[in-house]
């Protein structure tokens, strides 16, 4: 019933279009997989967020081995009451996971073709070329490269269906990081594809404008039990302030799996952890290859133009369960996405916690399988670290 929804509204909106564009094979280039956004939960993280720990081996947690805490995540979940390894969930890639020659090996499938031939009507031009041929540095530029995640995303989808039938009618849950969020609410009904390809455009379009008013960053920094994230982000916000820096702002972006996590903020604040790493007890701290400091207040000009535009489409009551970027859980209706999704461009990625939503179990409980759909493989990395048990279980379907 879920793909038959989504196909159904994908060929009525084609119709309407009156596009019968034949999209042509490309040559498959050779695939580059970036490097995920890393990071994790720490005790004040844990306190931030309301959350407790379990005696769990296989979850990970802010708590060493053995301690025991009254929590149950799967209270935040809507699981079915069947047996789990019968049912499936689906997770989709964000901003960083793309790369030139993407999407040229799934052209073989009617579907895919068809979904690029409307994406390239609703964008106003060829991203399929610029996803096969690139070149690489219009690719990543954010108004380009979040539209083709997205559009691959939902092609890889095609070659899922085709190799495993039943594996989309028996998805009982779906999430996406970050641009993914998006990719999910369209693949579960709530916003149809066209409508949600404008979204993303305008989202992108946005974001990058915003990036440009005020300079900023990101970085992945590792560390250990004795990491101070906290402080150093709070002290390099004050050397922000004391520096006269306009909008100063340095925070956690993404949280990830344990002893990694993404920081975003202004270059000031970057130059000030990347110089004082030590001080902290950060092992390494790395620069990511984006144009602005995302989901942080960096991006609020973004905001706006956003809920705008997603105020003015008619969403729907989604056909399985999304989980928000902003806490995790599983959104309730459709107005609580018009209301809680523009909050995700500023707010961080709260990855490692959906993880432990959708995934906790009690031991000896089974597992659904899980399957990556788009570019890369790194969400599926960043579930071995949060929940081996899951992972056993997970596949990639690459863009």
């Amino acid at each position: 019933m879920l793909f038959r929804s989504f196909h159904r509204k994908l060929h009525r909106t084609l119709r309407l279009l009156g596009t019968d564009a034949k999209v042509p094979p490309g040559a498959v280039g050779t695939e580059k997989v970036k490097e995920m956004l890393d990071n994790a939960a720490t005790f004040e993280d844990i306190k931030s967020t309301g959350e407790g720990g379990t005696d769990n081996e296989w979850a990970t947690l802010p708590y060493v081995a053995g301690t025991y805490i009254n929590r149950d995540q799967s209270k935040k979940a809507m699981r079915p009451k069947i047996d789990p390894r019968e049912t499936n969930v689906i997770l989709f890639p964000g901003q960083g996971t793309q790369y030139v020659g993407m999407g040229s090996k799934l052209l073989k499938f009617p579907g895919a073709r068809d979904i690029f031939a409307l994406a390239n009507e609703v964008l106003g031009y060829d991203l399929l070329k610029i996803c096969v041929e690139g070149p690489k540095s219009k690719l990543d530029q954010t108004k380009y490269c979040q539209p083709a995640v997205m559009v691959t995303s939902l092609a890889a989808l095609e070659q899922l269906r085709e190799e495993r039938p039943n594996a989309i009618e028996n998805c009982f849950a779906t999430a996406g990081f970050s641009l993914g969020e998006l990719t999910a609410l369209v693949f579960a009904g709530a916003i149809p594809f066209d409508k949600g390809l404008r979204l993303v455009q305008i989202r992108a379009e946005a974001m990058q404008l915003a990036a440009q008013q005020a300079k900023g960053g990101m970085a992945t920094v590792l560390f250990g039990a004795d990491g101070r994230i906290g402080e150093a982000c709070k002290e390099a916000l004050n050397w922000c302030i004391e520096k006269g820096i306009e909008n100063p702002d340095c925070r956690v972006a993404n949280y990830l799996y344990p002893g990694c996590k993404v920081l975003a903020g202004n270059e000031e604040a970057l130059q000030f952890l990347e110089a004082n790493a030590k001080r902290y007890n950060i092992r390494r701290i790395k620069r990511l290859p984006v144009s602005g400091a995302f989901h942080s207040e960096l991006m609020q000009p973004a905001v706006e133009p956003f809920a705008t535009a997603l105020r003015k489409i008619r969403i729907e009551d989604p056909l399985i369960s999304v989980h928000s970027n902003v806490d995790g859980k599983c959104y309730k209706n459709a107005g609580h996405i018009v209301g809680q999704l523009p909050k995700q461009i500023v707010r961080p990625v709260k990855w490692e916690q959906t993880l432990h939503i959708m995934y906790e179990r009690k031991q000896g409980e089974h597992f659904p399988r899980t399957f990556e759909c788009g570019p890369g493989r790194g969400l599926k990395a960043i579930l071995k670290q949060v929940n081996a048990k899951a992972w056993d279980t997970a596949l990639n379907v690459e863009a």
